[in-house]
């Protein structure tokens, strides 16, 4: 074994080049695990193939017909200490023998943990059957299929404990969420409406029922486009005859559709697949396979936001809600034609639709799937299998996208900027530190015309008394709620924000630096007469920042005045078990004990430093439990001799813990404070109470929120330029401790030369 060699699950599966649905299955959760867990946990294969010439890319290749070869390749995977466990993708079809029974031979000399998943699971089984699938789950640590209904079969039918079966549905690839009318646009459909099919053809697909359909929805809806997507099926091939295909062809001919029906005949790449799936009005799933447990086309559609005439399967029955789409017997072309009319004459119920289906499936994204596997995985091994998530790269895609020439909008449907909501001071100013955070780490210059956008936002919001507004209108007028609304927390994010553009003038170009400071200057009048705490907390953090660059004794003033008024709350409401300024915990908490540690820096004083620690310490408590990271509830908040509230979680949070976190770590250097970094930022990395990612791997956008048991995929302004800044924090932190660690080798090489040369 090679020192330090990652951990390894095997697969056991077929694997691309073998065009199948397993095999695409199989390279799926294996990219989505390498994504989510790096270089920390490794993925291996054992290919199921009779063609050992296909795949190089594999260690190991069992020849499903060669019963010599499951003993064989079981003993070789024995020998490799680096494989922890063996996940072994099952089909009756995969393997030799009856029913598959090869594949004893492999369970009965492997030495490794076992995973299954059932990709077919058959109702009412005869005994020989049953009693086959209760030995091959006898060899097994836990089971894995992917609807409750088959989870039901396998405790029914086979008498299988249902603490072993865990249900994770067909993993659904990461799909931005489009205009449909857009994405018809990359296929010149713009002028068609779009129905769609795809998959390996085969006559189990029954395509025919779609074809017999669309002649009535046709004289409905003249401009109908069915598009077939996908080649056939390489086992229904018989000496290279595809008689399947050409009899769909012939049906085409007779039923007149040759403008209304269009064969994609080859194997479509994902992305492509994708984006015919966005341009899809309809999806017509059309199995006759009354007993197929799941579909990972039919997963595929739902998720790229297709409203879906489906036939009921038990897959469609237990996924497609009246929310998402419409079931109709098997074989019945005029219902299916019936319902297909149906959705296309209501606009908008298409449209609830295609977002309810959007939402539905973002749960059961492969990322997703990839952090439920894995925790499967840790019960099965006896060892712990230490995993530690992968940092996704820092992606601007979406902060750019909801930018304008007068600044960032405040919220979006989805990934859609919703230009209707405006744009506020608290999200331009939170953009303007986001974006000067990555600058200062990467030096794009394509940042700078973003920082100016912003810092212009600012300028535009102060008025003659130096105070802001917060709330401006998509046509660049002042809103009303100005005049009714507490703008204190949003005038002092902008203290904020003009401090950081001042802490950079080394770095920034000149002109920002004196507009930021000028505008910073013009707001002083009113700074130390401000009351909200988080305000108070927010314009230390801006003063503080100015002053470490330009030093100004009237900057130090204010810090100390607005800290007296914090540390009087302190004062006021801490108690033994409640160490806070306040008599609850809300939002942005983190900043106070910051804001206080701010002051500790300027001052010295060593009651403030009491301060900081005692009342951070205090929110950490309640935040951090047991290992497990947990934002305070927005759902009536958190008061002191209450039962807090477990749901309603927000990005804000997570990223104000980190900010305060990182500062605490770099003043005391304490290793706990670093660990406590990583262990919020993986909040947005699926660590928490749903195992979900709380960010777009697409455009870098965040959701809005995590419920009870959803996530809301809103990614407005606020949440999207939270989660950035925690991003960009751990790579700060990255950068660092690759720093210090050059410098320790460095340090221990010529401490080593010395002593050699003595």
């Amino acid at each position: 074994m090679k020192i330090n060699s990652p951990p390894k699950i095997l697969f056991l599966s077929t694997f691309p080049p073998t065009q199948c649905g397993i095999a695409t299955y199989t390279q799926d959760i294996i990219s989505a695990i390498t994504d989510v867990f790096g270089e920390k946990l490794a993925c291996e294969i054992c290919d199921i193939s009779d063609n050992t010439d296909v795949n190089h890319n594999v260690h190991f290749t069992i020849n499903p017909t060669l019963k010599s070869d499951y003993t064989k390749i079981g003993r070789e995977i024995n020998g490799d200490n680096t494989i922890k466990l063996v996940h072994i993708q099952h089909e009756f079809g995969l393997f030799g023998g009856t029913y598959g029974n090869y594949l004893l031979g492999f369970l009965d000399v492997l030495k490794k943990p076992v995973t299954f998943t059932f990709h077919s699971v058959i109702p009412t089984p005869d005994k020989k059957l049953m009693a086959f699938v209760k030995l091959l789950i006898s060899y097994s640590n836990s089971v894995i299929v992917m609807t409750k209904k088959s989870k039901k079969i396998l405790v029914d039918d086979y008498d299988i404990n249902e603490n072993s079966i865990a249900c994770i549905p067909h993993g659904t690839h990461n799909v931005n969420y489009e205009n449909t009318q857009n994405a018809k646009r990359k296929f010149n459909l713009e002028n068609r409406t779009v129905l769609s099919t795809f998959g390996l053809l085969s006559s189990g697909k029954s395509i025919e029922t779609a074809l017999k359909a669309l002649p009535e929805i046709i004289n409905h809806t003249p401009n109908v486009l069915y598009l077939i997507l996908g080649k056939t099926h390489p086992n229904t091939l018989v000496n290279n005859k595809d008689d399947y295909r050409d009899s769909l062809e012939l049906l085409v001919k007779e039923l007149k559709l040759k403008n209304h029906v269009s064969f994609i005949n080859r194997y479509l790449e994902i992305d492509e697949l994708l984006d015919y799936l966005k341009a899809t009005d309809i999806y017509l799933f059309t199995s006759k396979d009354a007993n197929q447990a799941v579909s990972g086309t039919f997963a595929y559609a739902m998720s790229c936001a297709c409203p879906i005439v489906a036939t009921a399967i038990p897959h469609t029955n237990e996924v497609l809600s009246i929310n998402e789409g419409i079931l109709v017997p098997i074989e019945d072309s005029e219902q299916m034609a019936k319902e297909t009319i149906k959705i296309l004459h209501n606009n908008t119920l298409r449209e609830s639709m295609a977002l309810s289906a959007f939402e539905k499936t973002r749960a059961s994204s492969w990322n997703n799937v990839a952090i439920k596997q894995i925790d499967i995985y840790k019960k099965s091994i006896d060892e712990s299998l230490k995993t530690t998530f992968n940092y996704p790269p820092i992606k601007l895609n979406h902060l750019k996208n909801m930018t304008t020439a007068l600044g960032i909008i405040q919220f979006s449907k989805i990934s859609e900027p919703d230009i209707n909501s405006g744009y506020t001071l608290d999200d331009n100013a939170r953009a303007l530190i986001t974006m000067c955070m990555h600058y200062n780490v990467f030096k794009k210059s394509s940042n700078l015309l973003f920082i100016d956008t912003y810092l212009s936002f600012i300028e535009r919001c102060q008025t003659e008394y130096g105070t802001f507004i917060n709330y401006v209108d998509e046509h660049n007028h002042t809103h009303i709620k100005n005049d009714y609304v507490n703008l204190e927390d949003s005038n002092a994010r902008a203290i904020w924000a003009l401090g950081t553009v001042v802490s950079l003038k080394e770095h920034l170009p000149k002109t920002f630096v004196t507009r930021a400071k000028l505008s910073l200057l013009r707001s002083i009048p009113w700074m130390s007469n401000i009351l909200s705490p988080r305000a108070i907390g927010f314009v230390i953090k801006g003063l503080y920042l100015y002053n470490s660059a330009d030093k100004d004794n009237n900057a130090i003033s204010i810090i100390k005045k607005l800290s007296k008024n914090l540390i009087s709350n302190y004062d006021v409401n801490a108690i033994r078990s409640w160490n806070w300024f306040e008599n609850y915990l809300t939002y942005a908490n983190s900043v106070l004990p910051e804001a206080i540690l701010y002051s500790y820096l300027v001052t010295g004083k060593d009651s403030y430093k009491r301060v900081a620690i005692e009342s951070f310490d205090f929110l950490l408590s309640k935040m951090f439990i047991n290992g497990h990271f947990k934002v305070i509830s927005n759902q009536g908040w958190y008061k002191k001799d209450s039962i807090p509230s477990k749901f309603g979680e927000q990005p804000i949070d997570v990223s104000y813990t980190i900010q305060t976190l990182s500062l605490f770590y770099k003043t005391f250097e304490d290793p706990m404070y670093k660990t406590m970094m990583q262990t919020a930022f993986d909040w947005f990395l699926g660590k928490n109470h749903l195992n979900q990612i709380m960010y777009n791997p697409i455009t870098g956008g965040c959701y809005d929120g995590l419920e009870k048991t959803n996530v809301n995929l809103n990614q407005g302004a606020e949440s999207t330029i939270c989660y950035l800044m925690g991003r960009i924090i751990m790579e700060q932190q990255k950068t660092v401790s690759s720093i210090k660690l050059f410098q320790q080798k460095k340090a221990t090489m010529k401490a080593s030369f010395r002593l050699s040369n003595k």
